[in-house]
């Protein structure tokens, strides 16, 4: 009887941990510390010079971006015409055209065709 009591509950732990680390909380990007934050520039240069070792550094870390808009709608901003950020909240500012901006965000990947830098779960900074 006790042999069956201590399976049960070892049964019961197993799977309280296991769900847990299934279903982990999300991330809150906006509220994270950056890893990296860097000019929209230097961050393309990295890319163009070595694509790979670029994304292995970034991959899922967030970086805040400082550029030029380029490209704007609701839930994206384009800066330097290839940093592709997709945005957690619509855009509840004017933003225009090549005026500089401050973006936080998580690093998904790097567009191979498009020589696109993809950011998701991105917020703009207000300094």
């Amino acid at each position: 009887m006790k042999k069956l009591i201590f399976i049960v509950i070892v049964v019961i732990v197993a799977s309280v941990i296991g769900y847990n680390y299934i279903y982990q909380d999300h991330r809150n990007i906006e509220e994270e510390q950056a890893s990296y934050t860097m000019k929209a520039s230097i961050l393309v240069n990295e890319f163009a010079i070595d694509p790979t070792t670029s994304e292995k550094k970034y991959l899922n870390k967030s970086i805040e971006i400082i550029g030029n808009i380029t490209g704007i709608s609701d839930h994206t901003i384009t800066l330097n015409q290839t940093v592709f950020c997709q945005l957690s909240k619509n855009i509840k500012t004017k933003q225009n055209l090549n005026a500089p901006i401050k973006i936080k965000g998580r690093f998904i990947g790097y567009d191979d065709l498009l020589e696109e830098i993809k950011l998701d779960q991105c917020s703009i900074i207000n300094d």
